[in-house]
């Protein structure tokens, strides 16, 4: 079992920046796939962005691509995602999450998910 906890989250003007981490229980992060997915009330959970095991692949939402970093440091079984120029419509909870497999943009194909952690995003 792999448990996820983000942290980061909080409120933010339009335009301005927030990093939020994931850490993970296990040592043997560095064989897991890991994505970041949000999901605004009323609404279905959305892929935001994936990295490979090593961190050396990456992939994103077309909504975020350019303002959004998603990166890993194995080392310390932790992944992040550097939100820059952030807008009203990101508002949403984010959740953190871990496969074996490789990147999928399906929130069905992952089997370890975080608590989620709430960023409000203010115009």
């Amino acid at each position: 079992q792999v448990q996820l906890v983000e942290s980061g989250g909080g409120l933010v003007q339009a335009g301005g920046s927030l990093r939020l981490s994931c850490a993970a229980s296990t040592r043997t992060f560095s064989r897991y796939t890991m994505a970041w997915f949000r999901q605004a009330p009323g609404t279905e959970r959305e892929f935001v962005a994936a990295i490979s095991w090593g961190g050396g692949n990456t992939n994103y939402a077309d909504s975020v691509q350019g303002r959004f970093t998603i990166s890993r440091d194995n080392a310390k079984n932790t992944g992040y995602l550097q939100m820059n120029s952030l807008k009203p419509e990101d508002t949403a909870v984010y959740y953190c999450a871990a496969r074996r497999e490789d990147r999928s943009t399906n929130p069905k194909d992952y089997n370890y998910w975080g608590q989620g952690t709430q960023v409000t995003v203010s115009s």
